[in-house]
């Protein structure tokens, strides 16, 4: 269950860029894909992603516009996450890294993309090339696990969280974002049963999720 707090970002006057994404966007195909059906990321389909966002990175930094880290820094704020280690997924070039740094001591940003990870400045923190698909993170391991605009391996998401672990999901762009699941739909793709809050901040949204406690119960340190 998702428990929808109100909104105390409001977003800006013009939110619409004129450009509405359905669900036939290619990288939305590709979101639910990876998200709900098995085998949906493959080894080509990494190369592919890893070679886009490798040809996007000089100019990633136009995005960091005004505003952007606003979903982030409300979740920071309202969602309850505390200390330990956070990893980030999908990092790129590092805006969310950075806001990421005020709250966590322990913090590692991944990307598959090696050129992303150049071009974010030196005070995004530890940086490493990986494929979300096959984290080199030991089970359990996590305490935060951060995903800005990136795709989810709910597997993955699954292995690398403890008992404990907080997955804060984000779309700086709401709806609009063209990596994109509801809420809901994180949840449901998610193995096991969670529970969370998500709010709208600025243009975008954020969700919280936590393992359901009748679940961590039953099964100390599996996640099922």
């Amino acid at each position: 269950m998702i428990r929808i707090l109100p909104t105390v970002v409001p977003a800006p006057a013009e939110t619409s860029d004129g450009n509405r994404l359905g669900a036939d966007h290619p990288i939305r195909k590709v979101t639910r894909l990876v998200a709900f059906e098995p085998g949906g990321w493959t080894a080509e389909r990494a190369t592919q992603v890893s070679e886009l966002f490798d040809g996007l990175a000089p100019e990633w930094h136009a995005r960091d516009t005004p505003g952007r880290g606003a979903p982030v820094e409300d979740a920071l704020e309202r969602g309850g996450l505390g200390r330990g280690l956070c990893v980030e997924l999908g990092s790129g070039t590092g805006h969310a890294t950075r806001v990421l740094r005020k709250r966590f001591d322990r913090l590692l940003a991944l990307d598959i993309s090696m050129e992303m990870l150049r071009h974010a400045p030196p005070e995004a923190g530890v940086r490493v090339r990986a494929d979300s698909g096959c984290l080199p993170l030991r089970d359990r391991s996590v305490d935060v696990l951060v995903l800005v605009n990136m795709f989810l391996f709910p597997h993955e998401v699954d292995r690398v969280l403890g008992p404990d672990g907080v997955l804060l999901w984000v779309s700086s762009r709401g709806n609009q974002t063209p990596i994109y699941l509801e809420p809901t739909e994180v949840e449901a793709a998610l193995p096991g049963a969670w529970e969370g809050l998500t709010a709208a901040a600025g243009r975008g949204m954020w969700c919280v999720l936590r393992r359901a406690r009748a679940t961590v119960e039953r099964a100390p340190g599996t996640g099922r």
